[in-house]
């Protein structure tokens, strides 16, 4: 596209910069409340626990070690977020962390406002900002910790876009694609977004630029390939496939993700009910492409398509490129062309967010300004108080846990965690209790078993360990991983005795 601007005289600098500063400012307004949290799931292996994290050295250590500490499988490689909390051990406690996260949410707000800007114009990007900053979705990436990486990854991509799309820069959108790529993988999305820019003729650079742009992308996403390899090599790793999917027969995976679509719909147009988890019974596997879930899923696959093609005909170029945007940031996590180890995951949908509010934007933009201002004060007025409501259950383990029962409460991830928060509070025959419901509602899970070893063990009831861990064999025929894996957690939370328990079992059946 290329647009450069002329010098604007200074009123209208000033209204950009109050534009900017309205959509940061509702950014964290929104999100004040999870300066109150504190770590909740992931955030205590990955922060609380690791001792990456927990030195100094972590600023440069995080880029030569996993996402996930060793101890813990080592796998995934995510150094700026790893980073970026080292800094944050060096400063303050949990406040802290999520008053960074909120700075790069609205870091994140103000981009793809900028973006809308210099391919609308200024009413687009009020509209695209706001609703971004406010959106419901968001709530698990930016409320929780460990949700930073995919706000740090969307940020760069998008000023990635930016640098490509509206300056056709090759070397700024390559630096700010590198960097999205060290936040998470999602970001390699970036080169069919700046594609899908020129397809719908946003942008038009010759040849020899698109070359450049070619020849950037290898390289880049080469050198990260290969320091990603070398990093993770000598680590195990860890399944990619979701637990819900063990066992399903062939084509069932594509079928369910077909299904799950109408989850990501409903939650990008009307997050009205929120969930922490997405796990069976409250989502189970789908077989058949008759069945009631595939075709909901399968008609908002054709109603996107549909709004697409509209797009398209009428000439609707920035709508079109929003629309698209979605689809191309969803894939890597729609289980369609590859599994990954959940079904729907409400923290995945911030990047594929952006082409949304892209294109709501741009569509609120046409309106009369006697339509606009009422209507999309209304959707923000309604997304911000959804936002902020929805803020507090990520205050602490408890409190997920709690939410998952209540929203999700077919799912065994509730009692199975459950099974967590009472060893956390030193009572392990409700632990054992609340592993036994778990694993009766979903008998496929091997950490279930092991976390109501744990429990049995501290509770004094070996021969419900055994029994629990026979069954574990059943399932995952010597899942050594497994034992370390739960041993390594069960010793951080002071349950040294079951680690070893857990540890000698697997040695046994390591020499089998």
């Amino acid at each position: 596209m290329n647009r450069e601007s002329e010098p604007l005289p200074p009123p209208f600098r000033r209204a950009r910069a109050v534009l900017y500063v309205a959509v940061a400012a509702a950014a964290i307004a929104v999100y004040v409340g999870a300066l109150a949290n504190r770590f909740a799931l992931d955030d205590v292996p990955l922060i609380v626990q690791n001792p990456v994290v927990g030195a100094p050295s972590g600023l440069w250590r995080a880029f030569v070690t996993p996402y996930w500490p060793p101890d813990l499988g080592g796998w995934m490689y995510r150094p700026l977020p790893v980073a970026s909390w080292a800094l944050d051990r060096l400063v303050d406690g949990a406040p802290w962390y999520h008053a960074v996260n909120l700075l790069w949410h609205a870091g994140a707000s103000v981009a793809v406002a900028a973006l809308a800007r210099r391919l609308a114009d200024d009413r687009a990007a009020l509209v695209a900002g706001l609703l971004f900053a406010t959106h419901p979705v968001h709530v698990e990436a930016v409320a929780n910790i460990a949700g930073r990486a995919e706000l740090m990854a969307g940020l760069f991509v998008v000023l990635a876009a930016y640098a490509a799309v509206v300056h056709e820069h090759v070397g700024w959108s390559a630096a700010a694609w590198a960097l999205a790529l060290l936040c998470k993988e999602n970001a390699a999305t970036l080169p069919a977004l700046v594609v899908w820019s020129w397809m719908v003729g946003l942008a038009r650079p010759p040849r020899s630029r698109k070359l450049a742009f070619v020849a950037s992308w290898l390289v880049v996403g080469g050198l990260y390939a290969g320091i990603r390899s070398a990093v993770l090599h000598p680590y195990p790793g860890f399944q990619s496939v979701g637990l819900i999917f063990l066992g399903a027969p062939p084509g069932a995976v594509q079928v369910t993700a077909v299904a799950a679509l109408a989850d990501v719909a409903r939650l990008l147009v009307f997050p009205l009910t929120l969930r922490a988890d997405y796990s069976p019974d409250e989502r189970t596997v789908v077989t058949s492409p008759f069945d009631s879930r595939a075709l909901v899923g399968l008609a908002c696959l054709l109603m996107w398509g549909a709004l697409l093609a509209l797009a398209w005909r009428r000439g609707r170029k920035l709508e079109a490129f929003g629309l698209g945007w979605i689809g191309v940031a969803f894939l890597p996590v729609a289980n369609l062309f590859f599994p990954v180890g959940f079904l729907v995951a409400e923290r995945t949908l911030y990047l594929p967010s952006v082409g949304l509010a892209v294109a709501a934007g741009v569509w609120l933009a046409r309106l009369p300004r006697s339509r606009l201002v009422p209507v999309s004060a209304a959707l923000v007025l309604l997304t911000g108080v959804r936002t902020a409501l929805r803020v507090p259950v990520w205050r602490d383990n408890a409190t997920v846990t709690l939410s998952i029962l209540e929203d999700s409460p077919r799912s065994y991830v509730g009692p199975k965690r459950m099974t967590g928060v009472y060893l956390d509070r030193h009572d392990p025959v409700k632990a054992l209790n609340a592993a036994r419901v778990a694993v009766q509602v979903f008998p496929s899970d091997p950490t279930t078993y092991l976390t109501g070893a744990v429990a049995a063990f501290a509770a004094g009831r070996p021969g419900a360990a055994d029994s629990l861990l026979a069954n574990l064999e059943r399932v995952c025929h010597r899942c050594l991983g497994y034992y370390r894996w739960e041993a390594a957690i069960a010793r951080r939370f002071g349950y040294a005795g079951a680690a070893d328990s857990l540890l000698a079992r697997a040695r046994a059946l390591e020499a089998q």
